[in-house]
Protein backbone atom coordinates (compact mmCIF):
# COMPACT_ATOMS: atom_id res chain seq x y z
CA UNK A 1 0.00 0.00 0.00
CA UNK A 2 1.20 3.34 -0.89
CA UNK A 3 2.33 6.17 1.83
CA UNK A 4 -0.12 8.36 -0.01
CA UNK A 5 -3.04 5.16 0.37
CA UNK A 6 -1.75 4.89 4.27
CA UNK A 7 -2.38 8.56 5.20
CA UNK A 8 -6.21 8.37 3.42
CA UNK A 9 -6.57 5.35 5.65
CA UNK A 10 -5.57 7.38 8.60
CA UNK A 11 -7.13 10.86 7.91
CA UNK A 12 -10.28 10.28 5.49
CA UNK A 13 -13.72 11.60 6.20
CA UNK A 14 -16.08 9.74 8.25
CA UNK A 15 -19.03 11.07 10.38
CA UNK A 16 -19.29 11.37 14.25
CA UNK A 17 -22.32 10.16 15.19
CA UNK A 18 -22.51 9.57 11.46
CA UNK A 19 -23.85 13.24 10.76
CA UNK A 20 -21.17 15.26 9.98
CA UNK A 21 -17.35 15.02 8.71
CA UNK A 22 -14.81 13.75 11.29
CA UNK A 23 -11.41 12.22 10.83
CA UNK A 24 -11.82 8.39 12.35
CA UNK A 25 -8.08 8.26 12.41
CA UNK A 26 -7.88 4.06 12.29
CA UNK A 27 -10.92 2.88 10.27
CA UNK A 28 -10.38 -0.11 8.24
CA UNK A 29 -11.49 1.92 5.21
CA UNK A 30 -13.48 5.13 4.34
CA UNK A 31 -14.49 4.47 0.65
CA UNK A 32 -18.10 4.49 1.74
CA UNK A 33 -17.96 8.00 3.77
CA UNK A 34 -18.35 11.08 1.80
CA UNK A 35 -15.37 13.92 1.48
CA UNK A 36 -15.55 16.95 3.29
CA UNK A 37 -16.64 18.49 0.42
CA UNK A 38 -19.66 16.39 -0.07
CA UNK A 39 -20.61 16.91 3.83
CA UNK A 40 -20.24 20.64 3.47
CA UNK A 41 -22.44 20.59 0.22
CA UNK A 42 -25.06 18.49 2.47
CA UNK A 43 -24.95 21.27 5.60
CA UNK A 44 -25.19 24.05 2.77
CA UNK A 45 -28.32 22.06 1.28
CA UNK A 46 -30.04 21.78 4.80
CA UNK A 47 -29.12 24.99 6.14
CA UNK A 48 -31.52 26.37 3.42
CA UNK A 49 -34.10 23.55 3.49
CA UNK A 50 -36.82 23.53 5.96
CA UNK A 51 -35.82 22.49 10.03
CA UNK A 52 -36.22 18.80 10.39
CA UNK A 53 -37.62 17.67 13.76
CA UNK A 54 -34.91 14.86 15.09
CA UNK A 55 -35.61 12.46 17.70
CA UNK A 56 -33.30 9.89 17.85
CA UNK A 57 -33.59 6.18 19.60
CA UNK A 58 -31.21 3.46 19.98
CA UNK A 59 -32.54 -0.24 19.46
CA UNK A 60 -33.51 -2.02 22.73
CA UNK A 61 -31.20 -4.40 24.59
CA UNK A 62 -31.84 -7.97 23.38
CA UNK A 63 -30.91 -10.31 27.21
CA UNK A 64 -32.42 -10.48 30.30
CA UNK A 65 -31.65 -7.44 32.28
CA UNK A 66 -32.03 -4.55 32.39
CA UNK A 67 -28.71 -1.91 31.49
CA UNK A 68 -28.65 0.40 34.60
CA UNK A 69 -26.46 3.10 33.82
CA UNK A 70 -23.93 5.67 36.08
CA UNK A 71 -21.82 8.35 35.26
CA UNK A 72 -18.02 8.36 37.46
CA UNK A 73 -14.87 10.60 37.44
CA UNK A 74 -11.41 9.22 37.82
CA UNK A 75 -8.32 11.17 38.34
CA UNK A 76 -5.16 9.16 37.35
CA UNK A 77 -2.29 11.45 39.65
CA UNK A 78 0.37 9.06 38.56
CA UNK A 79 0.58 10.73 34.97
CA UNK A 80 -0.11 14.59 33.48
CA UNK A 81 -2.51 14.66 30.60
CA UNK A 82 -0.72 14.19 27.86
CA UNK A 83 -2.28 16.35 25.50
CA UNK A 84 -2.87 19.52 27.85
CA UNK A 85 -0.25 18.87 30.69
CA UNK A 86 -1.14 22.19 31.82
CA UNK A 87 -4.59 20.87 32.87
CA UNK A 88 -3.06 18.79 35.66
CA UNK A 89 -3.63 14.80 36.30
CA UNK A 90 -4.68 12.89 33.22
CA UNK A 91 -8.93 13.43 34.13
CA UNK A 92 -11.43 10.82 33.00
CA UNK A 93 -15.53 10.46 32.86
CA UNK A 94 -16.40 6.56 32.15
CA UNK A 95 -19.92 5.96 31.99
CA UNK A 96 -20.60 2.81 34.05
CA UNK A 97 -23.64 0.34 32.35
CA UNK A 98 -24.59 -2.72 34.36
CA UNK A 99 -26.82 -5.58 34.34
CA UNK A 100 -29.97 -4.07 36.25
CA UNK A 101 -33.37 -4.93 37.55
CA UNK A 102 -35.97 -3.94 35.15
CA UNK A 103 -38.42 -1.49 35.54
CA UNK A 104 -36.13 0.10 38.57
CA UNK A 105 -33.93 3.65 37.71
CA UNK A 106 -35.07 6.51 35.79
CA UNK A 107 -34.47 7.01 31.75
CA UNK A 108 -30.63 8.62 31.31
CA UNK A 109 -29.74 11.28 28.81
CA UNK A 110 -27.45 9.79 26.00
CA UNK A 111 -25.09 12.63 26.72
CA UNK A 112 -24.91 15.82 29.05
CA UNK A 113 -26.18 19.16 27.26
CA UNK A 114 -22.69 20.18 26.91
CA UNK A 115 -21.44 17.31 25.26
CA UNK A 116 -24.42 17.44 22.75
CA UNK A 117 -23.49 21.01 22.32
CA UNK A 118 -19.96 20.09 21.52
CA UNK A 119 -20.78 17.88 18.94
CA UNK A 120 -23.24 20.76 17.45
CA UNK A 121 -20.54 23.19 17.53
CA UNK A 122 -17.45 21.50 16.38
CA UNK A 123 -19.64 19.70 13.45
CA UNK A 124 -21.36 23.36 12.41
CA UNK A 125 -24.93 21.28 11.75
CA UNK A 126 -27.29 23.60 11.11
CA UNK A 127 -30.35 24.58 13.32
CA UNK A 128 -32.33 23.33 10.11
CA UNK A 129 -30.99 19.69 10.56
CA UNK A 130 -32.89 19.37 13.30
CA UNK A 131 -30.00 18.50 15.65
CA UNK A 132 -29.72 20.44 19.00
CA UNK A 133 -27.99 20.31 22.13
CA UNK A 134 -31.51 18.72 23.48
CA UNK A 135 -32.50 16.86 20.96
CA UNK A 136 -28.99 15.53 20.52
CA UNK A 137 -29.13 14.61 24.54
CA UNK A 138 -32.31 13.71 24.24
CA UNK A 139 -32.03 10.45 22.41
CA UNK A 140 -33.67 7.59 23.46
CA UNK A 141 -30.97 5.10 25.04
CA UNK A 142 -33.08 2.21 27.23
CA UNK A 143 -30.35 2.58 29.97
CA UNK A 144 -31.50 3.67 33.62
CA UNK A 145 -29.90 6.05 35.79
CA UNK A 146 -29.83 4.67 39.65
CA UNK A 147 -31.12 1.39 38.56
CA UNK A 148 -30.92 -1.39 41.24
CA UNK A 149 -27.86 -3.71 40.40
CA UNK A 150 -28.53 -7.48 39.14
CA UNK A 151 -26.94 -9.53 42.35
CA UNK A 152 -23.49 -11.43 42.19
CA UNK A 153 -20.00 -10.87 40.18
CA UNK A 154 -19.97 -10.20 36.31
CA UNK A 155 -17.22 -10.01 33.22
CA UNK A 156 -16.17 -6.65 32.92
CA UNK A 157 -15.81 -5.23 29.82
CA UNK A 158 -13.76 -1.36 28.51
CA UNK A 159 -14.95 0.11 25.31
CA UNK A 160 -12.90 2.47 23.44
CA UNK A 161 -14.57 5.08 20.87
CA UNK A 162 -13.43 6.26 16.75
CA UNK A 163 -11.38 8.87 16.85
CA UNK A 164 -13.05 12.38 17.68
CA UNK A 165 -16.03 10.44 18.93
CA UNK A 166 -17.29 10.55 22.62
CA UNK A 167 -17.51 7.45 24.19
CA UNK A 168 -21.89 7.83 23.91
CA UNK A 169 -21.31 6.47 20.52
CA UNK A 170 -20.96 3.15 21.85
CA UNK A 171 -23.82 3.11 23.55
CA UNK A 172 -26.31 0.46 21.94
CA UNK A 173 -23.24 -2.08 22.34
CA UNK A 174 -22.82 -1.24 25.93
CA UNK A 175 -26.35 -1.67 26.46
CA UNK A 176 -26.91 -5.05 24.79
CA UNK A 177 -23.68 -6.26 27.14
CA UNK A 178 -25.28 -5.18 30.41
CA UNK A 179 -28.57 -6.54 29.54
CA UNK A 180 -26.71 -10.01 28.55
CA UNK A 181 -24.74 -9.62 32.11
CA UNK A 182 -21.58 -7.56 31.99
CA UNK A 183 -20.34 -4.62 33.63
CA UNK A 184 -18.96 -2.33 30.86
CA UNK A 185 -17.18 0.86 31.17
CA UNK A 186 -17.68 3.21 27.81
CA UNK A 187 -14.16 5.30 28.40
CA UNK A 188 -13.90 8.90 27.95
CA UNK A 189 -10.70 10.09 26.56
CA UNK A 190 -10.48 13.70 27.54
CA UNK A 191 -9.47 16.23 24.72
CA UNK A 192 -9.50 13.56 22.03
CA UNK A 193 -13.46 14.13 21.08
CA UNK A 194 -15.94 17.17 21.00
CA UNK A 195 -15.76 17.09 24.56
CA UNK A 196 -16.70 14.69 27.90
CA UNK A 197 -17.94 16.55 31.13
CA UNK A 198 -15.58 16.63 33.59
CA UNK A 199 -16.32 16.32 37.35
CA UNK A 200 -15.91 19.82 37.70
CA UNK A 201 -18.94 20.57 35.58
CA UNK A 202 -16.30 21.66 32.74
CA UNK A 203 -16.80 19.97 29.00
CA UNK A 204 -13.46 20.86 27.44
CA UNK A 205 -12.87 20.57 23.25
CA UNK A 206 -10.64 18.53 21.61
CA UNK A 207 -7.35 19.63 21.83
CA UNK A 208 -5.48 16.95 19.12
CA UNK A 209 -8.15 17.22 16.30
CA UNK A 210 -7.37 20.07 14.29
CA UNK A 211 -4.69 18.55 12.83
CA UNK A 212 -4.68 14.98 11.95
CA UNK A 213 -2.28 14.39 9.61
CA UNK A 214 0.77 15.53 11.91
CA UNK A 215 -0.55 13.18 14.94
CA UNK A 216 1.24 10.14 15.98
CA UNK A 217 -1.71 7.87 16.19
CA UNK A 218 0.56 5.26 17.88
CA UNK A 219 1.31 7.52 20.98
CA UNK A 220 -2.80 8.29 20.46
CA UNK A 221 -3.85 4.71 20.99
CA UNK A 222 -1.12 4.13 23.57
CA UNK A 223 -1.97 6.73 25.53
CA UNK A 224 -5.67 5.06 25.79
CA UNK A 225 -3.94 2.07 26.77
CA UNK A 226 -3.03 3.55 29.89
CA UNK A 227 -6.45 4.92 30.38
CA UNK A 228 -7.72 1.51 30.27
CA UNK A 229 -5.68 -0.21 32.68
CA UNK A 230 -5.83 2.88 35.28
CA UNK A 231 -9.82 2.45 34.81
CA UNK A 232 -9.36 -1.72 35.53
CA UNK A 233 -7.20 -0.49 38.65
CA UNK A 234 -9.86 1.83 39.61
CA UNK A 235 -12.88 -0.94 39.31
CA UNK A 236 -11.04 -3.79 40.50
CA UNK A 237 -9.55 -2.63 44.05
CA UNK A 238 -12.40 -1.25 46.25
CA UNK A 239 -15.75 0.51 45.68
CA UNK A 240 -13.79 4.10 46.12
CA UNK A 241 -14.04 4.77 42.49
CA UNK A 242 -17.74 3.00 42.02
CA UNK A 243 -19.94 2.30 45.08
CA UNK A 244 -20.79 -0.98 42.60
CA UNK A 245 -17.76 -2.13 41.85
CA UNK A 246 -18.51 -5.46 44.16
CA UNK A 247 -20.27 -6.52 40.42
CA UNK A 248 -16.90 -6.50 38.71
CA UNK A 249 -15.45 -10.01 38.44
CA UNK A 250 -11.99 -8.73 38.57
CA UNK A 251 -10.95 -12.16 37.08
CA UNK A 252 -13.02 -11.88 33.64
CA UNK A 253 -11.89 -8.87 31.95
CA UNK A 254 -12.14 -7.85 28.01
CA UNK A 255 -12.03 -4.66 26.08
CA UNK A 256 -13.19 -3.60 22.73
CA UNK A 257 -13.13 -0.36 20.81
CA UNK A 258 -14.52 0.98 17.15
CA UNK A 259 -11.53 1.94 14.96
CA UNK A 260 -8.88 4.38 17.12
CA UNK A 261 -11.28 2.32 20.22
CA UNK A 262 -10.05 -1.05 18.37
CA UNK A 263 -6.29 0.12 18.05
CA UNK A 264 -6.49 0.74 22.06
CA UNK A 265 -8.14 -2.84 22.53
CA UNK A 266 -5.05 -4.72 21.20
CA UNK A 267 -2.28 -2.30 22.86
CA UNK A 268 -4.43 -2.75 26.26
CA UNK A 269 -3.92 -6.58 25.67
CA UNK A 270 -0.59 -6.20 24.83
CA UNK A 271 0.49 -3.76 28.01
CA UNK A 272 -1.88 -5.41 30.38
CA UNK A 273 -2.13 -9.83 31.29
CA UNK A 274 -5.51 -8.84 33.48
CA UNK A 275 -7.50 -8.52 29.68
CA UNK A 276 -8.04 -11.73 28.65
CA UNK A 277 -10.09 -10.75 25.41
CA UNK A 278 -10.04 -8.11 23.14
CA UNK A 279 -12.12 -6.26 19.86
CA UNK A 280 -11.12 -4.51 17.20
CA UNK A 281 -14.18 -3.19 15.54
CA UNK A 282 -13.19 -1.96 11.77
CA UNK A 283 -9.65 -0.01 13.29
CA UNK A 284 -6.39 0.13 12.25
CA UNK A 285 -4.35 -1.07 14.39
CA UNK A 286 -1.57 1.38 15.57
CA UNK A 287 0.63 -0.49 15.09
CA UNK A 288 0.08 -4.08 14.48
CA UNK A 289 0.65 -6.57 17.09
CA UNK A 290 3.89 -9.02 17.14
CA UNK A 291 4.23 -12.31 17.04
CA UNK A 292 3.92 -13.45 20.96
CA UNK A 293 2.23 -10.00 21.83
CA UNK A 294 -1.27 -10.72 22.56
CA UNK A 295 -1.68 -15.10 23.01
CA UNK A 296 -5.69 -14.41 24.13
CA UNK A 297 -9.00 -14.75 22.66
CA UNK A 298 -9.53 -11.72 19.82
CA UNK A 299 -11.64 -10.60 17.47
CA UNK A 300 -11.86 -8.41 14.21
CA UNK A 301 -14.90 -7.16 13.02
CA UNK A 302 -15.09 -4.61 10.16
CA UNK A 303 -16.80 -3.39 6.55
CA UNK A 304 -15.85 -4.62 2.87
CA UNK A 305 -14.47 -1.68 1.28
CA UNK A 306 -13.45 -1.76 -2.38
CA UNK A 307 -15.61 -4.70 -3.02
CA UNK A 308 -14.08 -7.20 -0.51
CA UNK A 309 -10.46 -6.09 0.20
CA UNK A 310 -8.75 -5.94 2.96
CA UNK A 311 -5.95 -4.05 4.64
CA UNK A 312 -2.43 -5.13 4.92
CA UNK A 313 -1.94 -3.98 8.65
CA UNK A 314 -5.14 -6.82 9.81
CA UNK A 315 -3.66 -9.68 7.50
CA UNK A 316 0.25 -8.78 9.75
CA UNK A 317 -2.14 -8.76 12.78
CA UNK A 318 -3.96 -12.20 12.13
CA UNK A 319 -0.66 -13.80 11.53
CA UNK A 320 1.10 -12.71 14.92
CA UNK A 321 -2.28 -13.46 17.05
CA UNK A 322 -1.72 -16.67 19.20
CA UNK A 323 -4.54 -17.58 20.44
CA UNK A 324 -8.44 -18.24 19.75
CA UNK A 325 -9.25 -15.56 16.53
CA UNK A 326 -11.76 -14.45 14.34
CA UNK A 327 -12.17 -12.19 11.38
CA UNK A 328 -15.34 -11.24 10.25
CA UNK A 329 -16.38 -8.53 7.35
CA UNK A 330 -20.13 -7.17 7.15
CA UNK A 331 -21.36 -6.84 3.44
CA UNK A 332 -22.98 -3.34 2.91
CA UNK A 333 -21.27 -1.70 5.83
CA UNK A 334 -19.46 1.12 6.52
CA UNK A 335 -17.45 2.28 9.24
CA UNK A 336 -20.23 3.66 11.19
CA UNK A 337 -22.34 0.79 10.84
CA UNK A 338 -20.84 -0.78 13.85
CA UNK A 339 -21.26 1.77 16.17
CA UNK A 340 -24.49 4.57 16.60
CA UNK A 341 -23.73 6.58 14.29
CA UNK A 342 -25.46 5.12 10.65
CA UNK A 343 -28.29 4.76 12.80
CA UNK A 344 -28.90 8.37 14.18
CA UNK A 345 -27.28 9.41 10.66
CA UNK A 346 -30.60 7.90 9.25
CA UNK A 347 -32.57 8.96 12.09
CA UNK A 348 -31.87 13.03 11.30
CA UNK A 349 -32.64 12.21 7.25
CA UNK A 350 -28.87 11.89 5.77
CA UNK A 351 -27.84 9.36 3.80
CA UNK A 352 -26.55 5.83 5.11
CA UNK A 353 -25.02 2.67 3.46
CA UNK A 354 -26.60 -0.17 2.02
CA UNK A 355 -26.70 -2.23 5.32
CA UNK A 356 -29.94 -1.12 7.20
CA UNK A 357 -28.42 0.67 9.91
CA UNK A 358 -30.61 -0.88 12.84
CA UNK A 359 -29.02 -4.83 11.27
CA UNK A 360 -25.65 -3.40 11.49
CA UNK A 361 -25.85 -2.71 15.12
CA UNK A 362 -27.76 -5.82 15.91
CA UNK A 363 -25.10 -7.76 13.92
CA UNK A 364 -22.31 -5.81 16.09
CA UNK A 365 -23.87 -6.80 19.10
CA UNK A 366 -24.85 -10.53 18.44
CA UNK A 367 -21.24 -10.95 17.43
CA UNK A 368 -19.26 -8.82 19.89
CA UNK A 369 -21.11 -10.75 22.69
CA UNK A 370 -21.39 -14.10 21.44
CA UNK A 371 -17.02 -13.66 21.30
CA UNK A 372 -17.35 -12.38 24.96
CA UNK A 373 -19.48 -14.78 26.13
CA UNK A 374 -17.04 -18.00 25.00
CA UNK A 375 -13.82 -15.99 25.73
CA UNK A 376 -14.80 -14.65 29.25
CA UNK A 377 -17.62 -17.02 30.43
CA UNK A 378 -16.92 -20.51 28.52
CA UNK A 379 -20.56 -20.23 26.96
CA UNK A 380 -19.77 -21.69 23.12
CA UNK A 381 -21.38 -20.28 20.42
CA UNK A 382 -22.55 -21.71 17.30
CA UNK A 383 -21.97 -18.08 15.65
CA UNK A 384 -18.00 -18.20 15.58
CA UNK A 385 -18.15 -21.92 14.14
CA UNK A 386 -18.89 -19.98 10.40
CA UNK A 387 -20.96 -18.45 7.86
CA UNK A 388 -24.70 -18.29 9.25
CA UNK A 389 -27.87 -18.42 6.80
CA UNK A 390 -29.45 -16.23 9.68
CA UNK A 391 -26.75 -13.65 8.87
CA UNK A 392 -25.82 -14.12 5.55
CA UNK A 393 -23.77 -10.14 5.61
CA UNK A 394 -21.16 -11.29 7.98
CA UNK A 395 -18.32 -13.24 6.11
CA UNK A 396 -15.79 -15.02 7.77
CA UNK A 397 -12.02 -14.32 6.07
CA UNK A 398 -10.53 -16.74 8.13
Amino acid sequence: MSTSSNLKRRIGAAAILGLAASVAATGTGFAATPPPSAVHATAVTAAAAPARSFHGELPAPTGPYAAGEEIIHLTDTSRPDPWVPSSGPRRLTVTMVYPAVPGTGTPAPYMTLAEAAGVVQRRNLPPSSGITPESLSGVTTHAFDGARPQPGKHPLVLLSPASENPRMTLTSLATDLASHGYVVALVGHTYEDSGETLADGQTPPCAICDHPETLDYDAVAASRARDESFVIDQLTHGNTAWHLAHLVDRHRIGTGGHSLGGAAAADTMIADPRVRAGVNIDGTFHPAPKPGQIDRPFLMLGHTPGGGDHYTDWEEAWTALGGFKKWLTVTGSDHFSFSDGDLLQGQAGFPTPPLDPERGIEITREYVTAFFDQSLKGIHSPLLDGPSPNNPEVLFRH
